[in-house]
């Protein structure tokens, strides 16, 4: 599976209609499903949850829980449903998801999350990854030997993708938007994960806005990820898809209009026009003309 360039799964951003526009964008990038709690895929209304385009392949499948059980009935499920890949998520910091003893604060016990990825690999073919999504570290456990220790641990329970967000996560004192700005990027220590971990895959993620900034980093790591600046300016996944696979640049407008066929099947199936449209205002990011765009999207 192509692995050098994905975006980040983001809470009520990248929902089917982000993905969709992403995916005209950058055709050969991996993109990841907003995070859904185990429990909620089980559960829970999986048309709604889990349905997406065809067009969205390849597309991972992004849980959160901490009950090996239950997560591997999600990830089965998941796989039933057509994902490529199955990752856990152990790196966001909320409130809400500490209270559920998952994301971030499973940084701490990496033997339960080991038992989730065993759980999950079990009942998932070999051809589908199991993938985990963490931060360098958290709270105080802020050196790289817990970090060794963590990926360690995971890794002989049957993970070899590991995404690593290049901040630690503070679970008391900051809110996600501040997690995601305050503690400073450490790529440096990615590298070395990279370095003394050959046979792994390392994804970095954090801190890359430019195409420059992920050239470099591709020489050092086997993918990046690109979250918040693939959301805000999503044309810089055009410009990567150019630069990874001399494709040539899209025309903008037809892009937009490229939609209209996606539009008219989501509002045939109810999905509402204003939150489709929110997702689009990014990609006249700097030229002139962009403000009077966003306010139209806006009408």
């Amino acid at each position: 599976m192509e692995r050098t360039l994905s975006v980040a799964p983001m809470m009520d951003w990248t929902d089917r209609d982000c993905r969709i526009l992403h995916r005209r964008l950058a055709p050969h990038a991996l993109l990841y499903t907003e995070m859904l709690h185990g429990h909620a895929v089980v559960r829970g209304d999986r048309q709604r949850l889990l349905g997406y385009s065809q067009e969205e392949h390849p597309l991972a499948l992004q849980l959160g829980g901490s009950d090996p059980a239950l997560l591997a009935q999600a990830a089965r499920i998941g796989v039933e449903h057509g994902y490529d890949e199955i990752n856990l998520n152990c790196g966001c910091p909320s409130e809400r998801v500490q209270e559920g003893a998952f994301g971030a604060c499973l940084m701490r016990e990496p033997q339960r999350v080991g038992d989730c990825v065993a759980a999950m690999r079990s009942t998932v073919p070999t051809a589908v990854p199991v993938t985990v999504k963490c931060r360098i570290g958290v709270d105080d456990q802020d050196d790289y030997e817990a970090l060794e220790r963590f990926v360690t641990a995971v890794a002989d329970a049957g993970c070899s993708v590991f995404i690593v967000h290049a901040r630690k996560a503070w679970l008391k004192g900051l809110s996600p938007k501040e997690n995601r700005e305050v503690p400073p990027l450490d790529h440096e220590r990615v590298y070395r994960l990279k370095r003394e971990h050959p046979a792994l895959s390392i994804v970095l993620n954090g801190g890359l806005t430019s195409s420059r900034q992920v050239l470099d980093a591709l020489g050092r790591v086997d993918g990046v990820m690109i979250g918040r600046a693939a959301y805000h300016t999503p044309w810089l996944l055009a410009e990567l898809e150019q630069c990874l696979h001399a494709t040539p640049l899209p025309d903008r407008l037809a892009v937009i209009r490229g939609l209209r066929g996606h539009v008219e099947s989501r509002l045939g199936s109810g999905a509402r026009l204003a939150n489709m449209a929110r997702h689009w205002s990014g990609i006249v990011h700097g030229l002139p003309g962009a403000r009077t765009f966003r306010r139209v999207l806006r009408v």
